[in-house]
């Protein structure tokens, strides 16, 4: 879905080849313990409307970033705070990290307050620090110190 791809800076599958390869990326990523990715669905499970996860794991420092899509027609429903909410308490408790990083395009606002509801901090903003489809783009860095300690 376009509106949904809006702020995230890689390509959208336009093919099956395209997910199936997104998909083995995810994979891999999951065998070398670089990153971990849950679907999104509703209750009834019929079709994925989302994915979330970690990715960036920096074992050493006890640290990942999280990631986050869900279809524009489920905002609004509560659904992604549920499903980061899950996310960060395994991340937390299970893999045991210190702290959660999320970056951000500083124009998505709902992705913004969904971190603010969830108690993330804004640690730094860089203007231009990135090339991406022919332009330079801002990032928001926000963090999460683990509640647990």
């Amino acid at each position: 879905n376009k509106e949904a791809m809006q702020f995230i800076d890689r390509p959208m599958a336009v093919s099956i080849d395209d997910a199936l390869q997104y998909i083995h990326k995810l994979t891999d990523s999951l065998t070398t313990n670089e990153g971990i990715s849950w679907g999104i669905c509703l209750k009834d499970g019929a079709a994925l409307i989302g994915t979330i996860g970690f990715w960036r794991i920096d074992k050493a420092n006890y640290r990942a970033e999280i990631g986050y899509m869900l279809h524009p027609a489920q905002h609004k429903n509560g659904l992604m705070q549920e499903a980061i909410s899950a996310t960060l308490d395994y991340g937390f408790t299970t893999m045991r990290f210190h702290s959660v990083e999320a970056n951000i395009n500083p124009a998505n606002e709902a992705s913004k307050k969904i971190l603010e509801k969830n108690n993330f901090l804004q640690e730094a903003f860089f203007r231009e620090n990135y090339y991406y489809n022919g332009q330079f783009l801002d990032s928001s860095i926000y963090s999460l110190l683990n509640p647990l300690g």
